[in-house]
């Protein structure tokens, strides 16, 4: 019997599969909620609070903060998502596209460092949605000049590491079943140009094999050119992403994902003890 079940009979407990099973669960259902957010072709969310209001978005850390979620798993997972966007200002979902509303720069301040923009819509919905794309793109712009450095985008990335996880050259350097981990974590990166393609209304097998073809015969970066579902090199492009986006992602998952893994039995206090 499980330790805290003696202390508090009227815990709820789970082990084992059962646990990983319910880890597993709202895992996948928190990634089914953002998945179609992802690329200049995501769609939007509706959220209604309790009061009626209505917000319209497909900014992730928006969805993640907003959001009332009960999981224990999606609500660790979107504590973990929602704090790499406070580091880096992005990694939840690509950046939010930015819809036809105009804004303005006043010009001719007295500090030349400074600026302000005036947004202007239709209504609050539209000028929120705007608001969240420029905080984003001038993040991304002040990521971009702190690193020194950009990644390829388009999917670019996870491609080629994908493609440098699972070579041969690679897999003989790891010993035993942990073959079988780095495999898992390689194939787990490429489901973001899988949703790219998805989103984009492409095949995801389909588009991914032509990406992965088109990088062995380039050897550069390739990435998914979301209006045709073609390959395409993002530094001819102009599509990037940035490092330190990359780099708190591959971290954060990694972390995250081994510390569920690890998890053999989840208990639930029962009420006599939220009671007291």
């Amino acid at each position: 019997m499980s330790a805290v079940k003696s202390l508090n009979p009227k815990a709820e407990v789970a082990r084992a599969a059962q646990a990983l099973a319910i880890n597993t669960s709202g895992a996948r259902g928190l990634q089914d909620v953002l998945r179609t957010n992802l690329g200049p072709k995501g769609t939007l969310k509706m959220l209604v609070s309790g009061a009626g209001d209505i917000k319209l978005t497909k900014d992730g850390n928006v969805l993640l903060h907003e959001m009332q979620i009960q999981h224990p798993t999606a609500s660790l997972i979107a504590k973990v998502a929602t704090a790499q966007d406070d580091i880096t200002g992005d990694g939840t979902t690509s950046n939010v596209l930015i819809i036809e509303d105009k804004y303005t720069f006043i010009e001719d301040l007295e500090n030349p460092r400074s600026v302000t923009i005036l947004i202007k819509g239709p209504n609050k919905h539209t000028i929120t949605q705007v608001k969240d794309a420029i905080h984003d793109g001038l993040r991304a712009v002040k990521n971009a000049l702190e690193d020194k450095s950009v990644v390829p985008g388009g999917g670019a990335f996870e491609v080629a590491v994908h493609a440098a996880l699972t070579s041969a050259k690679f897999l003989n350097t790891v010993p035993g079943r942990a073959k079988f981990g780095v495999r898992a974590f390689a194939d787990g990166l490429m489901v973001i140009p899988k949703t790219l393609a998805q989103n984009s209304g492409f095949d995801p097998q389909d588009t991914t094999v032509k990406l992965q073809d088109a990088f062995v015969t380039s050897k550069l970066p390739v990435g998914l050119d979301v209006s045709t579902g073609e390959p395409m090199v993002p530094q001819e492009e102009g599509v990037w992403d940035n490092y330190r986006v990359k780099k708190q992602l591959l971290h954060s998952c990694s972390t995250i994902a081994g510390n569920l893994l690890l998890v053999d039995e989840i208990m639930k206090a029962g009420m006599s003890s939220l009671k007291q």
